[in-house]
Formats: structure tokens, sequence, C-alpha cells
């Protein structure tokens, strides 16, 4: 039976972190994500972990400790958000291609500078193309219920990467919502052990972290390549016994209301609460609009995007991030690429939003819809990059 809690989405994530019991947890602070390795630090102090907690002197050097206590075959995580995560940068990459299935919390907040600790989604996106599983949540079950998953798809032995779990600073992070948490030992059984094929400390001569010449780096970029596309079948696998062990059920994205839409907005993280909100105020004035709420990003599910889109006239992606390329965000140029190939393709537009916290009220989320209404009226899209929420734009 699935135990009813008030949590924050910090809160829940360090449960899930409790429940889970890692070899070592190495983080250091930054707004607002400190409050999960402050939790979670109550609970190795409180002895409800047999966690070796490092404290560490910079991101930097969490990640660079996760990354040592995986190769000698441990399991280990960390958290952060924002600078923190771009201090990471380098060590990201070296994460991901030496397979190493580190799992991290970001609590997404917007980069300096200037400076703002507000939420958007820049320090995630920043890291898109690092070779990291990315899966982000909408509300703080969803923040829960995928680091429980996380550490499932990067252990995999199809998969071997290292997936961070998303969820919007302040938004989720802070805000007590209704939780349904596993219980202990099912999450204990449902991740299992960590039992890497090669290790450090397994008596084997191997070098983690070698330096590979022009004869070998490209082929172990493409087998890195090649498990983040057979990570899909990996997520979608987790996801089913997910759902058979807690009743809750995940795909690559979620489609709400999209079965007759002529218009539909893509979105990803809290967002889509709001837009859903709209979505059904519309539906009861009789429009044919529809929501297509994203969980999984890396690896980005470009066919089965495709064909949710197919039918829709016109689509708003939302980006929470710019991209400073001239041409939208990252998430409308993954989107419109994978509608690329379709027969008849929906007009595709972007909507940049919510920039350092801004605030992204139902009346945002009409103006997009409402944009959207005269894309089809006309029959072309007008002007593709937008923002919406500006003040004098």
């Amino acid at each position: 039976m699935s135990i009813r809690e008030r949590l924050s989405g910090n809160e829940a994530v360090a449960v899930a972190l409790k429940q889970i019991d890692p070899d070592v947890v190495a983080a250091y602070p930054i707004t607002p994500s400190t409050e999960v390795p402050q939790y979670f630090a109550q609970f190795v102090a409180d002895g409800q972990v047999n966690t070796e907690f490092v404290t560490v002197e910079s991101e930097h050097s969490a990640m660079s400790a996760c990354i040592t206590a995986t190769a000698a075959g441990g399991r280990s995580a960390t958290i952060t958000s924002a600078c923190g995560l771009a201090l990471m940068w380098e060590l990201l990459y070296v994460a991901s291609g030496s397979r190493l299935p580190v799992t991290l919390a970001v609590v997404n907040r917007a980069l300096s500078g200037p400076i703002n600790i507000n939420n958007d989604h820049s320090d995630s996106m920043g890291a898109r193309d690092s070779g990291w599983i990315q899966l982000y949540s909408e509300n703080n079950q969803e923040a829960y219920d995928n680091y429980i998953m996380s550490l499932r798809i990067a252990e995999h032995k199809d998969v071997l990467l290292p997936v961070m779990t998303c969820q919007d600073g302040f938004i989720t992070s802070h805000a007590i919502e209704n939780i349904e948490l596993l219980e202990d030992e099912k999450v204990k059984k449902f991740v299992g052990e960590y039992k890497p094929e090669h290790s450090l400390l397994s008596g084997e001569k191997i070098s983690i972290g070698p330096y590979d010449t022009p004869m070998f780096y490209f082929e172990h970029q493409y087998q890195r390549a090649r498990a983040m596309v057979d990570s899909k079948k990996v997520i979608l696998d987790v996801s089913k016994e997910f759902a058979a062990l807690s009743g809750r059920e995940y795909g690559l994205f979620e489609e709400y209301k999209m079965e007759d839409a002529e218009r539909a907005i893509v979105v990803l993280n809290s967002t889509a609460g709001t837009a859903k909100a709209v979505c059904d105020e519309l539906r009861a004035n009789g429009e044919k609009v529809g929501i297509l709420k994203l969980r999984v990003y890396r690896p980005f599910p470009m066919e089965e995007i495709a064909k949710a889109l197919a039918h829709v006239k016109a689509v708003a992606v939302m980006d929470k991030a710019e991209s400073f390329s001239a041409m939208g965000g990252p998430v409308f140029n993954d989107v419109r690429s994978a509608c690329y190939e379709l027969k008849t393709r929906p007009h595709i537009i972007n909507y940049i939003y919510g920039l350092g916290g801004r605030d992204v009220p139902t009346t945002d989320i009409k103006i997009v819809f409402d944009a959207l209404k005269e894309v089809v009226k006309n029959d072309k899209p007008g002007e593709i990059y937008r923002h919406v929420g500006v003040r004098g734009v």
C-alpha cells in the first residue's frame, strides 16, 4: 500500500534518495537545490541510510567524487542547480564518456548573468548534448517517480549512461503537494543492487579516463550515441515495470486531449499544469486544442513526436530557455526537425517564455493558443521566433 504524504519537490527527491540508499552522495549547496542534500544529510546523521555523504568544495568536485565512486563499483548521486551544473560541465562529458551511470537531480534555475536564482531551463538545456539522459517532471510526484526510475535506466546493461532528472526550482522544489510514496522495501527491490561488470576494485586491470587516440575515440563516441538510441526502449520498459508497482504510468511524453486537436502546445515541466488548465477551459468552449508534455528530452523521441503531431494544423513549442541562435529555442528546433519528414506538416512556431522566473499566468497560454488560431486561419506561421510575457513586446 502506498504512503500518502505532503512533501515539497525537494523533500520528495531526498526521500527517494533515502529509500535508494546510494553508496555515495556528494553535494555542494546552491539555491534552489540546497534543501535536497540538507534533508539527506539529516537522514545520514540519524542513521537512516548507510550512504557515505561527502561534503565537497564545489560542484565540479561533487561530480568528480561521483565519477570516482561509480568507477570503483559504487552507486553514486548528486544534486545541483544552475551555475552548479555549469561548473560540472567538464565532468558531465567525462561521466557519460566513461559510461558511468551516475544519477543527478537538477532543480532547474536560470544561469547567470545577470545573477538570477529563479526558475528557467537554461541550465539543463545547456547540458542537453553532454551524453546524459534527461527526464523532466511536471510536479512533485513525477520528480519522486522519475528519480527512482532513473537508476534502473542508467544502470541497464544496454544503456550505462548517467541520468539527470529535472524539476522547476521554487515552483515545484519548494511547493508542498500531496504525494504517494512507495514503501522503502519496494523501492529497494525495484532498484536492486548495482553490480557493474567492470570496476576499479574488481581486481581487473582496467583504466578509467585514459587518453583516447584517433584510433579509438570515434568508436567510443559511436558506442555512446548508440546507447542513447537504445535507452529509449529501456526507459519505456522501466516505466512499464514502475506502473505495475505504483499504478502511475509514464511514457516518453504525455498527450493531453490530443486525439482530435487542431492546435497544440508542446511544453515541459511545471508549465504543463498551467497549459492543461487553459486547455480544459478552451475545450469547454468547443475549441479543439491539446497539450503534448515532454517527459523524456534526451533521448529525443523524434518518431513518436512526429506521429503525435501529424494530424495537428498548428503547433507552438514553448521554450523556457534561450538558445541565442536567432532561430528559436532548443526544444522548438528539435520538434520542428522531428516533423520534417511528415507528408503533411503542421505549422510550427516557437515561444520563449518565463525566463529568470517570470510568472507564466494562464493569460500567456491563452495568447499562445490565440496565436495558433491565427496561424490556422491564415494557413501560414507568420513570425516563427516569438516571446511571450516580455514587457513592451
